[in-house]
This record gives structure tokens, sequence and C-alpha cells, in this order.
């Protein structure tokens, strides 16, 4: 069963949605929502969550006891300044979106979130990403553009999954090496950082098939940008 509420000026989650136990799909975005009620998690058949475009400041502990929820989460663009630990509980969900919030960290527990394929965390605040990601060993995109990242944990070496990992509009002074030898990495994008050189293991990446590099003052080594191009990699600088 779905419940639409896309655009429907609320400012409460209608009551109507408890009278649906076995609800699938909640669709709440681009309404006026403060608060989501702690009985949030008794929605035990929920598997898509969309609570986008909201004005949330926060999301009560509950939201991990969706242990059904194994499709979609969508929590961008609200008012968010942290995330519960208790999201790490939802081991099956496929997509998470905390985007354009003003978080300043992602919980430790994000690692135990090992059925995660896509991880979007555009526009925030993050310093630093918790060394526990390198559990979301299904992980095949991550979506970083504009936070305040100067480098990456060691732990992303073993994202083993990861396809493309978007770092553009951060701090990087380097090329992350936590990224080196990632088997399946295809696209790199590491636009409008601080870079001033790059690293020759960058040539030896196998899957790789478009690097990045436009609006940094970075020097390309020829032999290396000329072993990728020579596979058929695109590089822009």
């Amino acid at each position: 069963m779905l419940l639409n509420y896309w655009r429907a000026g609320l400012h409460d989650v209608p009551d109507e949605v408890w009278e649906h136990p076995r609800l699938e799909v909640l669709l709440l975005p681009d309404n006026a929502l403060t608060r989501l009620p702690e009985r949030i998690g008794s929605l035990a058949h929920v598997h898509t969550l969309d609570l986008g475009h909201n004005r949330l400041t926060s999301v009560p502990d509950t939201l991990g006891d969706l242990v059904g929820l194994t499709r979609f989460l969508y929590l961008h663009d609200n008012a968010l300044t942290d995330l519960p630990d208790t999201l790490g509980k939802l081991s099956r969900l496929a997509y998470l979106n905390v985007g354009e919030n003003p978080l300043s960290r992602l919980p430790a527990s994000l690692g135990s979130m090992a059925g995660l394929v896509e991880l979007r965390a555009q526009h925030a605040t993050l310093a630093r990403l918790p060394e526990s990601i390198g559990g979301l060993s299904a992980l095949r995109e991550l979506w970083l553009r504009g936070n305040r990242l100067t480098a990456l944990p060691d732990s992303v070496r073993h994202l083993r999954e990861l396809r493309e990992i978007e770092l553009r509009e951060n701090a990087f002074a380097d090329v992350p090496a936590a990224l080196r030898g990632l088997p399946l990495l295809r696209r790199l994008d590491l636009r409008s950082n601080r870079l001033r050189a790059l690293p020759d293991w960058i040539a030896e990446m196998p899957a790789l098939e478009k690097l990045d590099l436009r609006w940094n003052d970075v020097r390309v080594p020829p032999g290396v940008a000329d072993a990728l191009m020579a596979r058929g990699c695109a590089v822009l600088y």
C-alpha cells in the first residue's frame, strides 16, 4: 500500500498514516514538517520513506526500528544537524540520501548499514567521515559534493564494489590514498578542490573511465595522463 502526501501543505504527519499498519510506501516530501513522531517506528512494513524537502530539525531514534526499510530513505533538504545512531539498524536499506542538511557528522553506526548501494550526503558540513564507512561492502555510489572534507578514512579501501565517488567542492590537497586499488571504481570526480599534484598510482586503477580534475591548480604528469587515456579513460583538467 502507498500513501502519497507530496506537496500537501502538511505541518504534521496525518493521523491516517497510523491506520494502515501494513503500509509499504510513505511519501511526505515538499511539506512543512518540523517533527517526526516516535511512533514512526511502528510502520514495520514500510520499505520506502520520503521525508525530503521539509523542515525537520531531528528524527527520532525509533527510525531505526523500521527494519523493513529495504529500498529508499530520503531525508535530504531538511534542517538536520545530527542523525541517530540507531540508523545503523537499517542493515537492509539500499539507498540513503541525507544531503542538503547542516550535518557536521555521520553516525559511527553507518558501517552497519551493509545493504547500502548508494549514499548521498551532498552539501552538508562534513569535515570527516566515520572510519566505519569501510563496512559498506555493497556500496556502489558515494556522493559527497560540497562538504569540508580534506581526507577519507583508510577504511574506504575496503569499498570493493564502489563504482562512482563524487568529491567535488571539498578541500582535498591530495588525491585520497584510500582510493588506490579499488578494483571497480569507474568515475572519480575531484573538481573544485585544492589539488596541486596527481599521484602516479592513479594510472594503475584498473576500471577508471573518467577522472575529473577541473578547477584545481593541478600538475598532471604526462605519463600518467597518457597511460589513462590510452586505455580509454577520459581525463579532464
